[in-house]
């Protein structure tokens, strides 16, 4: 199943990591959209409306982006859907892709660094109040994140080398 969406000449590895991609965020989306739901996930649930809404739209934001890597190994990720107005059917430039991917990789891995910091301060300092459960669930939802910085720079990396020109490599 894996290989009939990607490209011929994409390394196996690299289609494994893209695809990877989404399935590392989707346990911390379940477990915003399950805090929203109410369901005792943690202490506090997010009940207003705007807490709602922030909650909701990280979530489908993060997905979406992540769902973006797919495009790393499969045919819209090099030429641009037909549909899309001005653009589409041209080839997409190797660093325009690139650079974006690596860039928000790098990002991811920044705030990887600074999301942990925070956390265990607020550990260290006794300021959370989830029970021992509810922690476990908040460290197995969010401890497949992660692994999104790695599979996002490699699965860019490989498509750059792939589709960039030989004087470029």
């Amino acid at each position: 199943m894996l290989r009939r969406n990607v490209l011929p000449d994409v390394p196996r590895w690299a289609a494994l990591a893209a695809y990877a991609v989404p399935l590392v965020t989707l346990p911390s989306g379940l477990w915003r959209i399950a805090l929203v739901a109410g369901l005792p996930v943690a202490s506090e649930p997010v009940r207003t409306g705007w807490g709602v809404a922030y909650v909701l739209t990280l979530t489908a934001v993060s997905e979406g982006l992540a769902l973006l890597a797919l495009g790393l190994v499969q045919p819209w990720g090099e030429v641009v859907p037909r549909w899309i107005p001005l653009i589409g059917g041209r080839p997409v430039r190797p660093l325009a892709t690139a650079i974006p991917a690596l860039l928000g990789a790098a990002v991811l891995f920044l705030l990887s660094i600074a999301v942990g910091t925070i956390q265990s301060h607020s550990l260290a300092s006794g300021s959370l109040t989830n029970s021992a459960a509810q922690e476990v669930v908040l460290v197995a939802c969010y401890l497949p994140l992660l692994a999104w910085a790695p599979l996002l720079a490699v699965s860019a990396i490989a498509y750059y080398r792939r589709r960039a020109p030989a004087r470029l490599k």
